[in-house]
């Protein structure tokens, strides 16, 4: 008898909740790189635009955060639409040291394939990306009659979320102003593509300020814009061009474009989230996405467009600010993870270079130089860790062993550092500071598994999207298991998240 009342009242739950929206012709789905939730809240008397629009008509997701570690750029677009963890998909930061190669790697560096549409070089692709993503599996349930393009000014995020089957990705190249793509999707770049490079989208920029901030006349122009609002109106603007060029939403399937707005984190690394720029940066986010829902409504129809929104990763303060405000924080010494090993080591068993490789706050050692000492791995990563404990202000050390065994501590930053370690691609070493204490003489950055760098917005729009403040704890790797459910295709391969059906229905 229990039994069945416990069965019944699920099945009146399920039916209050509805059942999926109905199938978009348009999937739009947007990253505001380095964009923490109470951006949403703290300026949101400056929002009248697609934010406005998001916060009012959207489902809005208050408690949404990462659960892995590192929270960087090429991770959180990796999971936007793939719902893998790094220690699935491989994505374990923004770069790493290929033991293979013998060399420093990027997300998305991929030599097997050159530019298109700029100077010559080495292009980029999804290829290092273990699993697929929400818009493989729409190609693939359609027999490729959808069509898929990521946009943005990093490769890694117009290519990351995209996936492996995209039609293109495209980022603006800040050596020839123009936007570029590779060999990977096409050996030439369409025509309109094309067309849009001819106008120069960047230069009409030149010698214009931004709170004080002006831009130069040549030669360093394209990379002092992408650290303002005029960035993302590059970006916007290439992505109106595409919506239109590539008539996306308006072919008789369902499309999938991918648009990450880089210029936050730009704003954000130099100036820091309490600034003048970081609120400015926020409000121009509003009214651009005002104008670009705008262009999808004259195109497609907003009826027929499901939107989701997120953020790869908040922010730290700036140390110097903290300080002022009596909060704790600082800046940790130039290269003194890396000395501390290699003093330690050194000490222990003899002077040699044991370190191949170090990036900030993880390190490879040099396993070939253990082998031939005859000295036992995890012996040795457990005698630098004991010794980066005692460094002022590191929080945490985890060996490649302990994350491998699973012997992190069971709490929820020893999850988090699991999650985000992939055992071919991981680091022997990785350290993590106290809160607010960061690697890096000016600016600030992000990385670490506290709120500040984890807690992100997830607002989902769209026709059968129950508008409201929704605040149970998620993850954003629950974006892409409900889009897909959403559209009636299978799960990507590599998602750990749940189907966000308490939105559904209105």
């Amino acid at each position: 008898m229990v039994m069945r009342k416990i069965l019944a009242l699920i099945l009146m739950a399920v039916s209050l909740l509805g059942a999926a929206p109905k199938k978009p012709k348009l999937v739009v789905a947007i990253v505001i790189d380095q964009f923490r939730y109470d951006y949403l809240t703290r300026y949101r008397s400056d929002y009248h635009g697609g934010f406005d629009l998001l916060l009012t008509k959207g489902a809005r997701f208050t408690n949404a955060r990462y659960q892995h570690f590192p929270t960087v750029t090429a991770v959180g677009h990796s999971i936007f639409l793939s719902g893998a963890m790094p220690a699935l998909s491989g994505i374990v930061a923004n770069t790493w040291y290929d033991r293979e190669a013998g060399m420093q790697v990027s997300s998305v560096s991929d030599p097997e394939t050159t530019l298109v549409g700029g100077l010559p070089g080495v292009g980029s692709s999804p290829r290092r990306m273990l699993v697929d993503t929400v818009g493989d599996e729409l190609k693939i349930a359609d027999d490729s009659q959808s069509r898929v393009i990521g946009i943005s000014l990093k490769d890694r995020a117009a290519i990351l979320p995209a996936g492996h089957m995209a039609n293109a990705a495209y980022w603006f190249d800040s050596k020839s102003g123009k936007f570029v793509s590779s060999t990977y999707y096409f050996a030439e770049a369409p025509a309109w593509v094309k067309e849009a490079n001819a106008t120069r989208p960047a230069d009409r920029y030149a010698g214009q300020t931004w709170l004080g901030h002006q831009m130069p006349q040549a030669g360093q122009l394209y990379s002092a814009i992408e650290a303002t609002p005029y960035g993302n109106e590059i970006v916007e603007d290439f992505a109106e061009r595409a919506l239109a060029a590539e008539q996306l939403g308006q072919r008789g399937v369902t499309d999938l474009l991918a648009v990450s707005f880089s210029s936050n984190d730009y704003v954000g690394h130099a100036y820091g989230p309490d600034s003048p720029e970081a609120r400015a940066i926020s409000a121009a986010t509003d009214e651009l996405l005002g104008k670009f829902f705008s262009a999808l409504d004259r195109a497609v129809g907003l009826d027929n467009v499901l939107v989701v929104l997120t953020a790869d990763h908040g922010v730290a303060p700036v140390p110097e600010v903290n300080a002022a405000r009596h909060m704790p924080g600082g800046r940790m010494p130039d290269g003194v993870i890396a000395k501390t090993v290699q003093d330690t080591l050194s000490k222990k068993y003899g002077k040699f270079d044991w370190i191949t490789a170090s990036l900030e706050s993880v390190v490879y050692l040099n396993r070939e130089l253990i082998a031939v000492r005859k000295l036992d791995l995890a012996e040795v990563e457990r005698t630098a860790a004991e010794a980066l404990a005692g460094v002022p202000h590191v929080f945490r050390v985890y060996t490649g062993a302990q994350l491998t065994g699973g012997q992190a501590m069971e709490d929820s930053v020893g999850r988090m550092a699991m999650n985000g370690y992939f055992p071919r691609r991981g680091a022997d070493l990785e350290v993590l500071t106290d809160p607010y204490w960061i690697f890096g003489s000016t600016g600030t950055t992000h990385g670490l598994p506290f709120g500040y760098d984890t807690h992100v917005p997830v607002i989902f729009l769209g026709s059968g999207i129950r508008p409201g403040e929704y605040d149970n704890n998620i993850t954003p790797n629950d974006i892409a298991p409900t889009l897909a459910t959403i559209l009636r295709v299978e799960t990507p391969s590599g998602s750990v998240g749940r189907v966000l059906v308490e939105m559904f229905g209105q």
